[in-house]
């Protein structure tokens, strides 16, 4: 049973004995076959909860996607826009045939203390094949329906809507990596990367974790994963960056730094309001249940707190921009809500909402810390997303210890595994694909634009492509 499906079962039961005691306290005069008819109801009706909170809010991670192709889309220059979009609707389509081909094995099947079955394919129980093929029958559903619920367990849902929850999550993962490279990767090698990191990488720290193995057995903890999921495309993005190197004329031979604003800040400020509503069903969905009275009022104040720490990013980063950066920073201001929302990620479930404003203020605050950094150690990340991601995703994996139950030790081990471990095989692995396929577009396309030179469809098309002539002040041309 994987992490989840423990703390899901565990909330389950406070709700399900609830009902069945309120069940059976109305029905006293009633026969015993009756009682019985009650409690499969009673049953049946957890179990299509359940299901149905897993797909709706799947399907609300899913918008996630759209809201990172908005962020990433508006924070690139207009000649790359159009790549932007090729590639997040691949990246999504590819970590969905990765995860269903070998990914949610490796993270969620039989895994021992390092890694899950290494199996092809995932599908329905034969269970719930059976009732299916019950209902086309016109054969008995109804014992159908009881061999669903019996092999369910306390894993009161569908078999499929939790693989289509976890899903969504390690598309999320790759999302982060396609907007801290943008502007200069080759769309194919880029694909080749997010094949390998949604199929293996990802779920092996899955399985570490939310799998059962040996970092939740030491007592590591992570509700929706700030470390999980986006320290580990923080990491793999952090890496990226360092073997793809920055965009050309970005970092300037006198040591100065050429401003690249947003091209469209309506668009970037869209993305970030669709995470922000999207973050709801990331964290809230991670309660795992929605059958009895202890998960909705979980529910309620994981959602609460996750919009709490959001804005606390928000006033953070509008307060103190100007004192770090420099400017009342629009850019930052939005980043501010991203790691706002990442910080509070691993602890949404506190009760005292006003550490989840302290949580995601800090996250803010790092995050502002780490977009100076990364200019001080000239590593092109065009969106932010390593100290949105990455370092705030830190922080709320470290404070859990402060209001969410965690260990530091363990957390603290968490954080330097998952590091090392997916910075040591995304920095091969990108290194790999540099000798063999190359990572980086040729500089006349860099100049031009991915989207007339490689796509052949313009963003905005009624502009006037300009190639920038400082592109050539970069710092590492020839004198």
């Amino acid at each position: 049973m994987s992490t989840h499906q423990v703390r899901w079962s565990r909330r389950f039961a406070a709700g399900r004995n609830l009902a069945t005691a309120t069940l059976l306290s109305g029905a006293g005069l009633l026969l015993a076959p009756a009682v019985l008819a009650a409690q499969d109801v009673a049953g049946d009706l957890g179990f299509v909860l359940n299901t149905y909170s897993f797909l709706v809010w799947g399907v609300l991670v899913m918008w996630m996607c759209a809201g990172f192709t908005m962020l990433e889309a508006g924070s690139v220059r207009s000649k790359s826009a159009s790549m932007i979009c090729m590639k997040n609707i691949g990246l999504y389509a590819i970590a969905g045939l990765a995860y269903y081909v070998i990914g949610y094995n490796l993270m969620y099947v039989d895994v021992g203390s390092v890694i899950g079955s290494i199996s092809l394919l995932y599908g329905p129980s034969a269970e719930e094949v059976a009732l299916i093929e019950a209902v086309a029958a016109d054969a008995d559903v109804d014992a159908a329906t009881a061999a669903v619920r019996e092999a369910a367990g306390d894993n009161n849902y569908s078999v499929m809507s939790d693989w289509f929850f976890q899903m969504v999550f390690v598309a999320t993962t790759a999302s982060i990596v396609s907007g801290a490279l943008a502007e200069r990767v080759k769309l194919w090698t880029f694909f080749v990367f997010v094949g390998g990191l949604t199929a293996v990488i990802y779920p092996i720290v899955g399985a570490w974790t939310w799998g059962e193995g040996w970092l939740y057995q030491m007592g590591f903890t992570d509700f929706a994963g700030s470390t999980i999921v986006h320290s580990t495309g923080g990491w793999a993005a952090l890496a990226g960056a360092l073997v793809v190197g920055p965009r050309w004329g970005k970092y300037r031979k006198d040591g100065s730094i050429k401003p690249t604003p947003p091209s469209n800040i309506p668009a970037v400020t869209l993305g970030v309001f669709i995470l922000w509503m999207g973050w709801f069903g990331f964290n809230g969905g991670s309660e795992l249940a929605l059958s009895g009275v202890v998960n909705a009022v979980s529910m309620s104040n994981i959602l609460v707190n996750t919009n709490l720490a959001a804005a606390a990013g928000v006033i953070t980063a509008l307060c103190l921009s100007r004192s770090i950066l420099g400017r009342v920073d629009l850019f930052a201001t939005l980043n501010g809500a991203i790691s706002g929302l990442v910080a509070i990620t691993a602890g949404p479930n506190i009760t005292n909402s006003l550490w989840a404003i302290l949580i995601g203020a800090v996250g803010s605050l790092l995050c502002m810390f780490g977009l100076k950094l990364l200019e001080v150690r000239r590593i092109d990340d065009v969106v932010g997303a390593v100290p949105a991601h990455l370092f705030a995703g830190i922080w709320g994996t470290l404070a859990t210890c402060i209001a969410a139950g965690g260990n530091f030790v363990p957390q603290l081990t968490g954080v330097a595994a998952v590091g090392v471990f997916v910075f040591s095989v995304s920095w091969i692995f990108w290194t790999v694909l540099d000798r063999t396929l190359g990572v980086r577009v040729s500089r006349s396309v860099e100049s031009i634009g991915q989207d007339a030179a490689e796509l052949g469809i313009d963003a905005y098309p009624e502009f006037v492509l300009m190639v920038d002539p400082d592109d050539d002040n970069d710092f590492r041309d020839a004198d």
